[in-house]
């Protein structure tokens, strides 16, 4: 079922919770990273799953959002299924993929218009994320970029976008601490640490920062997954 991570945390004591044993744990059943792009359709697909999944595995579980960038050269602007269309072969390639993901997206309640999304570069948007996670409200950030991005069209790009969206799910003076770098050396650090440990694709999940599972998996195979870690940790 999974990926083994180890050799590549083992200088990273930070992202291996739970190594003191099971004797002397304290905190959540399971810790589990995601590296995750904010436009990535399957990431967002991901998110939903997974949240199905710790529902009904119903432990106690503390999920980090770690960045990831797709194209992280994007210069942002124009509308990505334009950008789509020259990469994999034209407008009607690029609306059966809209197609298939569409439905598999229906299928978790959430709502998604890839024709509105806008290219951009989510440098930025990682960097909210990780103050977000300084503030404890990481999560709904997540959620509020995934939705913006997928089923609104707003401009990811712009850092005054950002910043509403941020409050909107709770995160406050974000035009502020942007402008004045905060959050670009978390992100650095996280992009480097996953290059280091070889992720290619996202969404990637890791779990005690020893196991890892790559892709948009049903929401029972994570729920296994979860089960198996906590029996482990």
């Amino acid at each position: 079922m999974f990926d083994d991570v180890r050799t590549a945390q083992r200088s990273d004591a930070a992202a291996r919770p739970g190594n003191a044993g099971a004797a002397a744990r304290v905190g959540p059943d399971v810790n589990i990273e995601i590296f995750s792009d904010v436009v990535c359709p399957w990431c967002y697909l991901g998110r939903a799953r997974f949240r199905t999944a710790v529902t009904a595995f119903g432990g106690d579980t503390a999920v980090t959002w770690r960045p990831f960038q797709l194209d992280p050269e994007a210069t942002g602007g124009g509308l990505t299924s334009e950008l789509m269309a020259d990469r994999f072969g034209g407008p009607a390639r690029v609306a059966e993929m809209h197609e298939r993901m569409r439905g598999l997206l229906a299928a978790e309640d959430l709502p998604y218009a890839p024709e509105k999304a806008v290219s951009a570069n989510t440098r930025d948007a990682h960097r909210v994320i990780a103050l977000a996670g300084e503030a404890g409200v990481q999560d709904a950030v997540v959620d509020r970029l995934f939705r913006a991005y997928h089923a609104e069209g707003r401009d990811l790009n712009d850092q005054g976008t950002l910043a509403v969206l941020a409050a909107e799910a709770g995160l406050d003076g974000v035009a502020e601490r942007l402008a004045t770098g905060d959050g670009e050396a978390e992100v650095s650090g996280q992009v480097e640490r996953a290059r280091a440990m070889g992720v290619s694709g996202v969404p990637f999940y890791v779990f005690e920062g020893k196991w890892a599972v790559s892709g948009a998996q049903s929401a029972e195979f994570f729920e296994n997954a979860l089960r198996e870690v906590a029996a482990q940790a």
